[in-house]
């Protein structure tokens, strides 16, 4: 055996085996970074650790064993059962350790095996980093309609020829600086729902009615009763295969009905990845003007200013996708062919169900 098959070996089949030699001095003195460090620790005690679980722990040295289980797949096991505890923990182990094949295998049956869990909000808080060539990073994590309102404050007077993340910046300090509030974006109430969930809301008793806003945030029923609105709301309508229903073809730029609808359709920017609520996108032609496409709303979506650039508008250009409408809904486009749809929380979708990506 040369040294690279011995070396794959370890950290392969053999893996198992060569943790029982833990020796933490030796990785450090190799090289070995410290997040690998504590990673390989905690597989070591796991499998040769004191326990109260001995039978337990005997059976998944012995299945780990058996089934080659390599170092990669013991470290993401291991990963995803930090949320269990006892003997839950040690039955979602051996499930995991006995579905042999690639890693790829086991991250996929990972999904099917562990129990989903409850989506936790991240802790409010707020970070420093360290000082570097003059600039600190300031995070901050807080409600999302607090931070809605400030996003909102701070786009207010922006020159759009010009990159918005510098403005904003001396727009926040403008901020702080006058002693100024933040006031309230209060979104324009649009009822998105069919009438008998509308009605459920209307009779508070809409805590469960999770409500899509165009700034990219939610709420629930209740609380869109609970701000004001003033004495109007704004009905929208909407079919199931066409989208959002008014049609106007007349004009290049989208008047206010046709944003409002566009944006209700697709509440944040239609690229995959892109967190930029609607409110502060660009409407963008699906079809450009400049070929043919008109001011309909089967062929406007929001894009965020950057992403409205980089979409590749020429069909004879294929670089990095392009936006299409795919029963009523703006889809990204991969260069490659393959329909993603950025968001599940507009209109489309909470009227007539979660849509999958067509074949």
């Amino acid at each position: 055996m040369n040294p690279f098959e011995a070396l794959a070996l370890a950290v392969g089949a053999g893996a198992i085996d060569a943790l029982a030699h833990y020796d933490r001095d030796a990785l450090t003195t190799a090289g070995v970074k410290p997040d690998t460090l504590r990673e390989w620790a905690r597989i070591h005690t796991v499998y040769y650790g004191p326990t109260r679980y001995r039978a337990q722990q005997r059976r998944a040295l012995t299945l780990a064993r058996d089934n080659g289980t390599s170092l990669d797949k013991l470290v993401f096991i291991e990963k995803h059962l930090t949320r269990f505890t006892g003997t839950e923990q040690w039955k979602l182990r051996h499930a995991l350790l006995c579905v042999r094949g690639t890693y790829e295998t086991l991250r996929r049956r990972a999904n099917d095996i562990l129990p989903t869990a409850e989506p936790q909000p991240a802790k409010k808080q707020m970070t420093f980093s360290a000082p570097k060539h003059g600039r600190t990073r300031i995070t901050i994590t807080a409600d999302d309609r607090r931070a809605a309102d400030l996003e909102h404050a701070l786009r207010h007077h922006i020159d759009p020829t010009q990159p918005a993340a510098p403005q904003m910046e001396a727009a926040f300090w403008n901020l702080l600086d006058a002693g100024e509030t933040v006031p309230a974006a209060a979104p324009r109430p649009m009822i998105l729902l069919p009438l008998p969930e509308y009605t459920r809301i209307t009779a508070g008793l809409g805590d469960d009615v999770i409500l899509t806003l165009t700034d990219g945030t939610t709420m629930t029923g209740a609380e869109f009763l609970s701000l004001e609105f003033g004495d109007t709301l704004d009905v929208a309508a909407f079919h199931p295969e066409a989208g959002a229903v008014n049609l106007y073809r007349t004009q290049r730029l989208a008047n206010t009905k046709q944003r409002d609808l566009a944006r209700l359709v697709m509440p944040v920017c239609a690229f995959p990845g892109c967190r930029h609520g609607a409110q502060a996108c660009e409407i963008h032609h699906v079809t450009a003007w400049k070929h043919g496409g008109e001011t309909n709303l089967d062929n406007l979506a929001p894009l965020c200013r950057y992403h409205n650039r980089v979409n590749d508008d020429d069909p004879s250009r294929n670089k990095r996708g392009h936006i299409a409408m795919i029963r009523g809904a703006p889809w990204w486009i991969s260069p490659h062919g393959t329909p993603v749809k950025n968001s599940n929380r507009g209109a489309i979708d909470q009227l007539f169900g979660h849509e999958k990506a067509p074949r």
